[in-house]
């Protein structure tokens, strides 16, 4: 099957870039840094939003996974060797962290389903984009770790309660307080990630997985991840409204008139998003 290519933004002329492919209902955000192990530059951070806004507003794409270019790493983090030009003042600092909370939010807010297909290094900057995917799924290979207390970084605590969310409090405190690297197992058992597959079998498995979600109704996924979101937020305030409007948007579409008929008549739904 043909992919359809959307370069995000014209980086001939930095390292990396993100850019994106539509396969049936499947968006692929690819992060393409390999000579660096995909690690995150300014640039890559700046597109991420328009990539993951791009995959959303497409009525063909159901699920968005993000991957690495290659075999050697999902994101080994932020590139480092920008950091004494973009990181070194508190000015400086502050709006780094902005273009950075722009991508994660993006694909944290994103109405469709996301996937984090990990294999390689996840470092740093890379766990926290995973974490704000709904599900992640790696192969053997994987090796991750946060190593911010290696390199003085201060890390915010909107990044520390999503770990803390996924792994629980004494696995973020041995994520942070080692800055070691964890394996796959290390994940599986942590619950940083749903499955392990083995080398070669992960891609197959995560197309399997989009298959599945791209056959479910839209509007009940994106209100549920509504649910869940304001469920978790920090300061106990739940915007039930919010809530409640998503979940009887669910209740008014013809997706819902379709689900009940094809429940009925012993069929697969086909549901539109509407």
């Amino acid at each position: 099957m043909a992919l359809l290519h959307f370069e995000t933004a014209n980086m001939s002329d930095v390292p990396g870039r993100v850019h994106i492919q539509i396969d049936g209902p499947i968006g692929w955000v690819i992060f393409d840094n390999p000579d660096r192990h995909n690690a995150m530059s300014v640039a890559m951070w700046e597109a991420l939003p328009q990539a993951v806004k791009a995959l959303e507003d497409d009525p063909q794409v159901r699920v968005v996974v993000l991957r690495g270019a290659g075999d050697q790493a999902f994101v080994s983090g932020a590139d480092i060797s920008q950091f004494d030009q973009v990181r070194d003042s508190l000015e400086a600092n502050q709006r780094y962290e902005a273009i950075g909370n722009a991508g994660m939010s993006r694909i944290a807010d994103c109405a469709k389903p996301t996937i984090a297909m990990l294999k390689g290094w996840c470092l740093g900057g890379g766990m926290a984009i995973t974490l704000n995917c709904d599900m992640r799924i790696a192969d053997e290979t994987l090796r991750y770790g946060i190593p911010a207390a290696r390199l003085g970084i201060g890390y915010r605590w909107p990044g520390i309660k999503k770990l803390v969310d996924t792994v629980g409090a004494p696995n973020a405190r041995e994520i942070f307080l080692t800055a070691r690297r964890f394996n796959a197992q290390d994940a599986l058992r942590m619950g940083f990630v749903s499955r392990v597959l083995a080398r070669g079998e992960l891609e197959q498995s995560v197309r399997a997985e989009c298959e599945l979600l791209a056959a479910n109704a839209p509007l009940t996924m994106a209100s549920v991840k509504i649910a869940i979101d304001e469920i978790t937020r920090a300061g106990g305030h739940i915007d039930a409204a919010r809530i409640e409007a998503a979940t009887q948007r669910a209740y008014e579409s013809a997706d819902f008139i379709e689900g009940r008929h094809a429940f009925m008549e012993k069929r697969a739904p086909v549901f539109r998003g509407r």
